[in-house]
């Protein structure tokens, strides 16, 4: 965990990301009730300040103790300091789940029971592409096959879903899948 741990603060440091709310999650966030969120790699709090001014209440989770630093100190916000790869979803707590740039393939089995009914699930991240597209890494662990995102949410009720190829937050060309579901 140290070593992920220093990786991570070293990137935040080096390379920090622009503070923009997740398009995804400003755009859906309609479909989600008001009430407990978990914003999973949160980094330096960018939709957990966002959740928290809508009034969740939110668990920020990351491994980066400099950029939980970053995430602002509120009676709305939990900070979680913690290795992901270890971390447990609590079952039935959350009224909002957020992931957006991080997979982790044993946290996405647990979402689905994470969720209380009526939940809404919004997660995007990479995928596996070919050619002229910036890839945040080499190791496949981390990055979804094609319509994999979509298959590991049957069950959910699907509200909106799409594999593309975008731009990041550095202006890097990518290709991502993003889903938002709800648990009926």
């Amino acid at each position: 965990m140290k070593e992920d741990k220093q990786r991570w603060n070293e990137r935040y440091l080096d390379n920090p990301m622009p503070q923009s709310v997740s398009p995804l999650l400003e755009k859906y966030i309609e479909h989600a009730k008001v009430g407990q969120a978990i914003d999973i790699a949160c980094g330096t709090g960018r939709n957990t300040h966002y959740l928290s001014d809508l009034g969740y209440i939110v668990d920020a989770v990351d491994i980066s103790d400099y950029a939980l630093e970053r995430v602002r100190d509120s009676a709305t916000i939990k900070k979680i300091d913690t290795d992901l790869d270890k971390y447990n979803l609590t079952p039935n707590k959350y009224d909002l789940i957020v992931n957006i740039n991080y997979l982790n393939r044993r946290l996405v089995s647990q979402m689905k029971e994470a969720l209380k009914s009526g939940g809404v699930l919004m997660f995007e991240t990479f995928i596996v592409a070919h050619g002229d597209f910036h890839l945040p890494t080499t190791n496949l662990d981390y990055l979804l096959r094609k319509n994999e995102l979509l298959h590991s949410f049957i069950g959910l009720d699907v509200i909106y879903y799409e594999e593309r190829v975008d731009t990041n937050l550095r202006g890097e060309r990518i290709k991502v899948a993003s889903i938002v579901a709800k648990k009926v």
